[in-house]
């Protein structure tokens, strides 16, 4: 929260720290507030502080409302490789996401586009879109639509257990995988060669456009001509860049040479 604390502070805006936001119900009340806005929050709001707001609280949700309801709609959006997402603007209520809408905007997933990535594209379609309600909202001229409970779909929340990669999958779902948890939990997966030891790693990027037909079992890996390549269940997934557990992130390159070429 320090850059939202920085930013508060220059333009003298109080900024409350509650552990529980019940905790501050008496505090928000005496600013007579019109109108609120959530982001990120990640807890439930008390109807009672709703209750305190004439125009409601509007909540920034990043997916498509129905779809994608709950605490992980970008890295789900990754996983099912979708191509599209975007952002939605609906009135607070008790229950998860459901809401009525005030507007949405589409966002392109473009190839092999990162959690982070997405993430502040994202971010910034739904800034600009906030703003744009807010002045709506406030003027009366804009009315929220409810929700299409029949098209609903519910992400679930992330364990560091689903970081594990089995290459025993698909590339294509692999390749999904790690850029969706490549902030957190990461992808950990076990890799080998005649070279190399069974040796622990987290693969941070990788892609699917290799450049020549290799066979390799899952979880083998081959360094040729610059690319390392792993196998999987179907085609071999090209490494762009990994890390050791406790040591800086390395190129495919810097790891081969570090590497493969040390470890008998």
């Amino acid at each position: 929260y320090l850059e939202i604390a920085i930013v508060a502070k220059k333009h003298n805006i109080p900024v409350l720290l509650p552990d529980n936001p019940r905790e501050i119900i008496e505090v928000l009340a005496g600013y007579k507030p019109e109108i609120g806005v959530l982001v990120a929050y990640g807890k439930i709001i008390p109807q009672s502080i709703i209750d305190l707001f004439p125009y409601g609280i509007l909540n920034l949700h990043p997916s498509l409302l129905p779809i994608y309801r709950g605490p992980t709609p970008i890295e789900q959006a990754i996983l099912d490789g979708a191509s599209k997402t975007g952002v939605s603007i609906m009135q607070l209520v008790k229950a998860m996401d459901a809401g009525p809408i005030y507007d949405q905007k589409e966002v392109v997933i473009k190839n092999y586009e990162s959690k982070q990535e997405l993430t502040e594209h994202l971010l910034i379609s739904g800034g600009k879109l906030m703003i744009e309600t807010l002045e709506k909202v406030l003027s009366s001229s804009l009315a929220p639509n409810p929700q299409n409970e029949a098209s609903a779909t519910y992400t679930s929340l992330i364990d560091k257990k689903n970081g594990m990669v089995d290459w025993h999958k698909p590339a294509i779902e692999l390749e999904r995988q790690i850029r969706a948890f490549a902030t957190w939990p990461q992808s950990r997966a076990t890799i080998y060669s005649q070279s190399l030891a069974p040796l622990d790693v987290i693969i941070t990027a990788a892609n699917l456009d290799i450049p020549y037909p290799t066979k390799l079992l899952p979880g083998q890996i081959s360094y040729r001509d610059g690319q390392l390549l792993v196998g999987t269940a179907t085609t071999p997934l090209q490494i762009v860049t990994l890390k050791v557990p406790g040591k800086n992130e390395l190129t495919a390159q810097a790891f081969a040479n570090g590497y493969l070429t040390k470890h008998p």
